[in-house]
């Protein structure tokens, strides 16, 4: 009835609990009719309920009928083969994800704006219910300063402005696309994002606020960084067609 211990096998787990074995459980077998269980549920039915085995209903006797405790050396040899399968796996999916560092998703609640004047360029002022703010509730407002995309209109800065419902951005791209404010036009579409660092290694990102993808996003709205021009016009084509 015992088993041979193997890493690489699919865990056993006890027909009562549902839970998976422990490495010491592997071996353990409470009644001579083979029905195998966990030492806790073992335990509970021998202390708390009729201390019959509930294949047979055979009562289990004082000690249980095969169980061969694993050595040091064996429990050592499943820990270590564990913790490399642990690791071969990570490193297949970071693998895997790697080509996700150049691509960009397209966010439906995410504004994108440029040809921001200075006087613009401030959270605080964007989130103002004259400016941005009147759309719907703002999530997070990111301002880059250091841009020039309104070419012969001089320097000016670009933000994204994130909001809590998709269709409150839609409304916000419609209504401020090629409004002259300050004397610039500004020119909104929806943003991108790209994937967390930590998610392209399979780990746990430790930022609560991280603003990146964290999961796999929508395939229709993804593409690299040379499909990105091509691709995000069309979005933003499909946004002037969208009613309310």
């Amino acid at each position: 009835m015992s088993r041979s211990p193997d890493a690489k096998e699919d865990p056993v787990e006890c027909p009562l609990c549902m839970e998976p074995l422990e490495i010491d459980d592997i071996n353990f077998f409470p009644c001579t009719c083979g029905y195998q269980i966990c030492r806790f549920c073992w335990h509970r039915i021998r202390t708390d309920e009729n201390g019959l085995c509930p294949a047979c209903r055979k009562p289990y006797p004082e000690d249980p009928a095969v169980y061969k405790p694993l050595s040091q050396e064996e429990l050592q040899r499943i820990k270590n083969e564990k913790k490399q399968k642990q690791n071969e796996r990570k490193q297949k999916i970071s693998e895997n994800r790697k080509h996700l560092a150049s691509v960009r998703v397209v966010q439906k609640n995410l504004v994108f704006v440029v040809g921001l004047s200075q006087r613009l360029a401030d959270p605080e002022v964007l989130k103002r219910p004259e400016y941005f703010g009147k759309f719907g509730k703002i999530h997070k407002v990111v301002i880059n300063n250091s841009t020039s995309y309104a070419g012969s209109q001089g320097p000016s800065a670009s933000a994204y402005v994130t909001y809590i419902r998709s269709e409150d951005a839609l409304r916000a791209i419609q209504c401020v696309n090629n409004v002259v404010v300050d004397g610039r036009t500004l020119k909104a579409s929806l943003g991108t994002t790209k994937y967390c660092s930590y998610f392209l290694k399979n780990m746990q990102c430790p930022k609560p606020d991280c603003m990146y993808l964290h999961e796999l996003g929508d395939e229709a709205a993804s593409f690299t960084k040379e499909e990105m021009q091509y691709k995000h016009a069309l979005t933003s084509k499909n946004v002037d067609h969208t009613t309310y």
